[in-house]
């Protein structure tokens, strides 16, 4: 797994920047043509993914997803400037963060449904790593995951708010929904490791494209080196490439140079990482608990942080326990200020219609393909219920 994810990653990233030499320019040209109405629709479409995230109910998936919307809503109002469900937290008006939510929920809620489950009788699978690249089966199975997460993860990077995370849930979603045996997901099929690690190395190249050609940083990270560039007196933006051709293949030979080296560090420290496991769980779990509680802190200094932490933790503890998953939640967390800002913008521009949506080509497209998925998924419990039905009426 871990060598199919490096492989992965270091296949994607290259393709991603070769994306970028070549059809950089076009492809920020056609970003363009996205207005709000039709980011809210790719928002909508995003949301609709988790619906192929999950191993268990839909139902309760579209829940967690509309859960971590209202989380999302947390802060300062696009529009008005207003605190809303801050409580008087001050810290609370720039929303609660992605960090202490995550660590929460897939980091201390992970370690106490295991403490719960009790650890008599684990240990760790003993064998010899005798080998680094993966077999012509595992490349066989694998390789198309990766090109299609390449694929997935570029187009998906060049839009704002689109970036590596969104990338990799839709690259999961997909190999499920694509694989013979979706079933196995969340066992170890090696698809689901090499999809969404490729979509997430092709994202990085993809965001690159609006800050180069456009001028506009399409995520957090982008955005820093975006002001790295006009602390430096370079302005990104369409004559970037022409004015700053030094500075623009200066750092494509660097992003193909950290590929590689991406590469050589991963697969010789695949030993060192599996050691990790054998690490007795009576040290291993406080320390997870300890890097938790320090992560979260240092990204604001706030013990509201803290605070919000532990909170997710029994949330993420509770939904374990009752079915319910957790990524669509943090899909909707990323995703909810996004889509309510496009939503808002959409109807300012067509004064309260919600006919904006279908009237645009691109956003009626976008809301079709969105709704024949969902509709999709319902197309197997209609056909349980209504053979269940035809039974019942025979007997």
């Amino acid at each position: 797994a871990l060598a199919i994810a490096a492989w992965g990653s270091f296949i994607a990233g290259t393709i991603s920047i070769a994306g970028l030499m070549l059809v950089g320019v076009p492809l920020a040209n056609a970003a363009l043509s996205f207005g709000p109405p039709e980011y809210f629709s790719l928002m909508c479409a995003g949301l609709i993914v988790v619906a192929f995230l999950v191993q268990g109910s839909m139902l309760k998936a579209m829940m967690m997803a509309l859960v971590g919307l209202l989380i999302g809503s947390v802060g300062l109002d696009l529009v008005t400037g207003l605190p809303r469900f801050t409580y008087g937290i001050d810290e609370l008006t720039d929303g609660i963060g992605i960090g202490p939510i995550a660590m929460g929920l897939f980091g201390i809620g992970e370690v106490l449904v295991n403490l719960e489950q009790g650890q008599e009788g684990r240990e760790v699978f003993k064998t010899k790593i005798d080998r680094l690249w993966p077999s012509l089966k595992d490349w066989k199975a694998s390789i198309g995951a990766i090109g299609r997460g390449s694929v997935i993860g570029f187009f998906l990077g060049i839009l704002p708010g689109g970036g590596a995370v969104l990338a990799s849930f839709v690259s999961y979603g997909a190999e499920k929904k694509l694989s013979r045996h979706p079933e196995r997901f969340g066992t170890g099929e090696i698809q689901g490791v090499a999809g969404p690690e490729s979509a997430n190395n092709a994202g990085t190249g993809g965001s690159l494209i609006p800050l180069f050609s456009l001028g506009i940083p399409a995520t957090p990270t982008m955005a820093l080196l975006f002001s790295m560039f006009l602390i430096h007196g370079i302005q990104p933006g369409p004559l970037f490439i022409k004015t700053h051709p030094d500075v623009f293949w200066g750092l494509v030979a660097s992003l193909y140079l950290g590929n590689v080296l991406l590469l050589i560090l991963n697969l010789p420290l695949i030993g060192i990482w599996v050691k990790v496991l054998k690490i007795p769980y009576r040290i291993l779990f406080p320390l997870i608990i300890l890097f938790c509680l320090i992560g979260t802190y240092s990204l604001n200094n706030s013990t509201v942080d803290l605070f919000a932490m532990i909170l997710f933790c029994i949330v993420g503890y509770l939904i374990r326990k009752f079915g319910y998953e957790g990524p669509p939640l943090i899909l909707a967390v990323l995703l909810g200020p996004i889509l309510e800002q496009a939503l808002r913008q959409s109807l300012l521009i067509s004064k309260g219609s919600f006919m904006i949506f279908l009237t645009r080509p691109i956003s009626a497209v976008t809301l079709i393909i969105a709704g024949l998925l969902l509709l999709s998924t319902f197309f197997p419990y209609m056909k349980k219920r209504l053979v269940e039905y035809r039974a019942l009426k025979e007997a």
